[in-house]
């Protein structure tokens, strides 16, 4: 059984994520994987970075997840490792991420992949793209905060 702190662990992490987007809000669904993609994602051996999520015929399915096939594995290790992989979420879920992903602008971003109960969860989050300019403020803001930080711990000191 897994340990309590290992518990929320991100297995993998899209750190771009809140860089490019304003993540609004988040969602945990689980992943339809084959036996072999689990222990390598459970390896830590899968990449959220060029991923993305859709929803189509009321169905939600994620794009390009790299997971790397397993080193140990035989011949049920699928053949591409960016396949189009269904995320398990309530049907009610589905019909608001729809209606959400309609607006202009919006859309479904993978943020990081983690265990829960010994299942893989994604969580994804509805993100509004973000512009070159407010890419430099968040930078300045980020810069401001670790220089007000560095001027406490010196003055601590």
């Amino acid at each position: 059984m897994a340990k309590k702190s290992d518990e929320h662990r991100p297995l993998a992490q899209n750190k771009k994520a809140s860089h490019d987007y304003f993540i609004e809000e988040t969602f945990e669904c689980g992943m339809v994987l084959t036996g072999t993609e689990i222990k390598s994602v459970r390896g830590f051996k899968s990449n959220l970075g060029d991923s993305f999520a859709t929803i189509r015929n009321g169905e939600a399915f994620i794009h390009n997840l790299h997971i790397s096939p397993f080193a140990q594995g035989n011949r049920s290790n699928p053949d591409d490792p960016t396949r189009t992989r269904k995320l398990l979420l309530h049907k009610a879920q589905i019909r608001r991420l729809l209606g959400l992903v309609k607006r202009d602008g919006y859309t479904l971003v993978p943020l990081k992949i983690y265990s829960r109960n010994g299942f893989a969860k994604l969580l994804i989050g509805l993100g509004k793209g973000k512009k070159d300019y407010d890419k430099r403020d968040a930078d300045a803001k980020r810069d401001a905060t670790r220089d007000i930080q560095r001027a406490l711990r010196e003055r601590q000191k």
